[in-house]
């Protein structure tokens, strides 16, 4: 049976990650840093209060 079509990025990236399996860890250290942040309610609640209505189109001035 044939083997399935593997790119040749795919097959560095693999060959890279075998190599090197520190960079795993270091993603996984800056998805933290950066997106998997805890939700605060408060916090959420106190940003939707402070926005200001946006007009609906602003290059015309109200007269």
């Amino acid at each position: 049976m044939p083997q399935p079509y593997e790119s040749d990025t795919t097959k560095f990236i693999r060959d890279f990650l075998q190599k090197n399996p520190e960079v795993v860890e270091k993603q996984k250290l800056a998805r933290a840093t950066w997106w998997d942040k805890p939700f605060d309610a408060e916090q959420r609640k106190a940003f939707e209060e402070s926005r200001v209505p946006k007009k609906p189109y602003e290059y015309y001035s109200e007269k």
